[in-house]
């Protein structure tokens, strides 16, 4: 015998059925979100929660222990003559020794046939300088940025870390 269908008190028939179907359906998806969402929250405790092993933790501390050689090139002393301020009647001159920190020798070995480029470089800018962009640590500072850029600026693609002045004199 076949069954009939479920008919309510007006006589619709099959009413019931996709209804029960369709929350089948709703409850197969809630439950694989809150299985997505159980699953989420597990792995975000295990990358940002949990605390690192103690090997994981010397290992770190070792890596950032670890001191990379740097190199230095010296450059020849270069006295330059400057620009006089207003009331100067005798143009200024500075003595200047530097050293170029890199970060390893591979890069300084790079560098130093360049060498004649970056004085030519440093002595066409200081030429122009006065001696009140030199006065205090402030002009100081702007001074080495500025000869940093642009011994960058010739060298490249090598990269030059630091200006270090050795000596800077203005007479």
């Amino acid at each position: 015998m076949a069954k009939k269908p479920k008919t309510d008190e007006d006589g619709a028939a099959g009413e019931a059925a996709p209804a029960a179907g369709g929350g089948k359906k709703k409850l197969i998806i809630i439950v694989a979100g809150v299985v997505l969402l159980a699953g989420a929250g597990g792995g975000g405790w295990f990358f940002f929660l949990k605390k690192p092993s103690a090997e994981q933790i010397a290992a770190a501390e070792a890596a950032k222990n670890v001191k990379k050689p740097v190199a230095f090139i010296e450059m020849k002393d270069m006295l330059i003559g400057i620009t006089a301020g207003p009331q100067q009647e005798r143009a200024p001159i500075i003595k200047i020794k530097v050293v170029l920190e890199t970060a390893d020798a591979k890069v300084s070995d790079d560098i130093k046939p360049l060498l004649p480029r970056v004085e030519d470089a440093f002595q066409v800018f200081m030429r122009e300088l006065r001696p009140s962009d030199l006065e205090g640590s402030a002009g100081m500072y702007r001074l080495k940025e500025e000869l940093l850029r642009r011994v960058n600026v010739t060298v490249f693609p090598a990269k030059v870390d630091a200006v270090l002045f050795k000596e800077l004199l203005v007479q």
